[in-house]
């Protein structure tokens, strides 16, 4: 599915396929129109049928109120059938509109108005129930600011957030919401982003380092995205995309369009439904001519024509895919997970097997010191002369070596170290207390021919469990080994138990770095097999592997270097796609925010969501099954027929609406 862009931010569902009417059915009484005649014909039913028994009224005052139920009862009806029937096909409406034109043929003006009854009253209470599952995609658009305050020239002034172009600088109050995607240039504040992400912790946010004009490099804590709400301080933000860009606007759209994406259950319910209808029609009018075969007359047969023809169509068939895939649709994506249409939705309950990419997936996406090994001296003289050292350098190893050092040490001051060299592929070097300090790996100190046997295998051992090692040495003694390493998230290793217990056999993962490295991060979360060294398309070998041994896998990464993966696997799923254009492009199912544990959520949602499809296919099926041979059979007619038709449309309707109340 391709995604195009939104001119404006609307909740407006799409054109949906055959059996899913837009059912714009407002007018002269607004949009509860259709309801309101319903009641209309079931009141003129009424009181047409209890005139029929009060002696000295004319019979034509029932037959008028009958043909005003007539009226109400037929007139969305009708206006539905005149629209597919422009499409060439024929459906639901029109084979209850000539169900109920036959019965008045025969005189049956009672049971006609009965059946326009009960249809309009089930069709307006299941558009009713329906709507309560469109709400929840469409109060994604309330989320939006409808103004912002935007400094132009020295002066703020506030506009429309149509009005908005990118690189304005908006002003974002204390505990209002953001008006558009952008970064923050001033102000420090925790701002909540769960309408977005899903996350139910207030995410803090800073502006960006030295008022850098190049933004597009701006970190995650830097971003906010338009919808979500800030907390007690005030942020300037500039402006990164237009309203109808900005992530918020594409969330719409994309959970919109998800609505019109066939599922395969859907897919199979619409080709049962191309042979079923023709054939129901050939039955119905053969069953007209039952009575040149059996001794009744034709009024009888085709009467029992027309209770057939309303058994037989299939009212809870068309809606029971529909319903479920809306409102499993509409649950993800309140708690931040964006499941583009039937298909995913329900194979991904389906899944045995998942691929997982490493960085920034199943670990945190960046490195951190996790080991410290002293060969001499203590631990915290060796870790302050190392952050002395490699506070110097803006590697990103130097980074995570300081930030992990001064998180043990606490605030202490550092020894002062001067005339650093950066060693390339190796190390550095710099001078403290007027003694060279080398900080770097083997390779360094085998050029050096300094490295001892000792050293070397406390180095290798940390090697061999995924740690990339700095040795440390200041002047002719070795101070210790510092070990860092991109750590797993913190959630990963309960996610992947969690998934476990949902029956999940094989958890892979795929990565670039090396197999140590795999092996490690693997043991540690809770991995079944762990592949390093893979480049992109060994990447997609790999998942299509797993599908062969599996039959269905779901490849899950950042949308970006894995989009070949994804689209190999059965169901692709990208990590914090939130202000990501390709991630949201890519995947078939987008965790909004970056947060690994939605995986058991999005999976339970799934399988809930296929249980009460199969529900409704029984329920749906069942019914059509045991009505047609009771009304061959003269048992039950049209009134009965009704009551049960549309009752199951009902149930097969709520049935679905409980994924909306599912729960983790």
């Amino acid at each position: 599915m391709k995604n195009g862009q939104t001119d404006k931010l609307s909740a407006t569902p799409p054109a949906t396929n055959q059996h899913e009417h837009d059912h714009d059915h407002g007018g002269m009484f607004g949009p509860n129109t259709e309801l309101i005649f319903a009641g209309l014909c079931a009141l003129s039913l009424a009181i047409g049928f209890g005139v029929s028994f009060a002696g000295g009224i004319p019979a034509w005052v029932s037959l008028t109120l009958y043909g005003l139920a007539y009226f109400f009862g037929g007139f969305f009806t009708a206006k539905e059938a005149i629209e597919t029937i422009r499409q060439g096909k024929f459906e639901i409406d029109f084979l209850m509109l000539v169900a109920a034109g036959g019965a008045g043929a025969l005189g049956e003006w009672a049971e006609g108005a009965l059946l326009l009854a009960l249809f309009s009253i089930g069709h307006a209470l299941e558009h009713y129930a329906m709507n309560r599952a469109r709400k929840s995609i469409t109060a994604l658009a309330g989320l939006s600011a409808k103004t912002a305050v935007v400094r132009r020239n020295g002066t703020t002034t506030e506009v429309d957030v149509s009005a908005l172009q990118v690189g304005d600088v908006i002003i974002v109050k204390p505990n209002s919401k953001i008006a558009a995607d952008g970064v923050v240039i001033k102000g420090t504040s925790s701002v909540n982003q769960a309408p977005i992400t899903g996350e139910s912790v207030p995410v803090d946010k800073q502006p960006v380092a030295d008022g850098s004009k190049d933004l597009a490099k701006a970190k995650p804590e830097n971003r906010v995205f338009a919808g979500t709400i800030n907390g007690t301080a005030v942020l300037d933000v500039s402006v990164t995309k237009a309203a109808g860009d900005s992530t918020l606007a594409r969330l719409i759209k994309l959970v919109n369009e998800a609505e019109s994406q066939q599922s395969p259950t859907q897919q199979f319910t619409d080709r049962f439904e191309k042979w079923f209808v023709p054939a129901v029609l050939i039955l119905v009018v053969a069953l007209c001519f039952a009575f040149l075969v059996i001794d009744e007359p034709f009024s009888a047969s085709f009467y029992r024509a027309m209770a057939v023809l309303v058994a037989a169509s299939p009212c809870a068939l068309a809606i029971a895919t529909p319903s479920a895939v809306l409102s499993g649709v509409a649950r993800a994506a309140r708690d931040g997970v964006l499941i583009k249409g039937g298909r995913p939705l329900e194979d991904l309950g389906d899944l045995t097997a998942l691929a997982f990419d490493k960085t920034g997936t199943l670990t945190i996406g960046k490195p951190t010191l996790q080991k410290v090994v002293t060969l001499s001296g203590d631990e915290r003289a060796l870790l302050a002369l190392a952050a002395a050292v490699e506070g110097l350098s803006d590697h990103p190893l130097a980074t995570a070596i300081v930030n992990g050092s001064k998180e043990r040490l606490g605030n202490v001051v550092l020894p002062e170290a001067v005339n650093l060299k950066a060693l390339t592929g190796r190390g550095v070097q710099a001078e403290v207390d007027n003694e060279p300090v080398f900080i770097g790996n083997k390779a360094l100190f085998d050029e050096q021919k300094t490295l001892t046997d000792e050293v070397r295998k406390q180095a290798g051992e940390l090697e061999a469990s995924g740690h990339t090692v700095m040795i440390v040495r200041k002047g002719k003694v070795f101070l210790g080994i510092l070990g860092v390493m991109d750590a797993p998230r913190p959630e990963a290793k309960q996610t992947l138990a969690a998934l476990k217990q949902l029956g999940i056999r094989r958890m892979v993962m795929l990565t670039g770095d090396n197999q140590q490295v795999a092996n490690a991060i693997a043991q540690q979360v809770g991995l079944t097999d762990a592949f390093g060294d893979l480049l992109p398309e060994e990447k997609v070998k790999a998942v299509d592997e797993l599908r062969q041994q599996e039959g269905k896998v779901s490849m899950i990464g950042d949308g970006v270097n894995d989009a070949p993966a994804m689209a190999k696997s059965t169901v692709g799923i990208a990590m914090g796609a939130a202000g990501s254009d390709v991630a949201l492009e890519t995947a078939d199912i987008a965790l909004m925010g970056d947060l690994l544990d939605k995986l058991p959520f999005a999976i339970g949602l799934s399988r809930s969501a296929r249980r009460i499809i199969r529900q409704n296919l029984i329920i749906s099926l069942g019914m059509v099954v045991i009505l047609i041979p009771l009304t061959i059979l003269g048992i039950a007619r049209i009134g009965p027929a009704v009551i049960a038709h549309e009752g199951s449309t009902l149930v097969v309707v709520f049935n679905a609406l409980r994924l909306l109340a599912y729960k983790k």
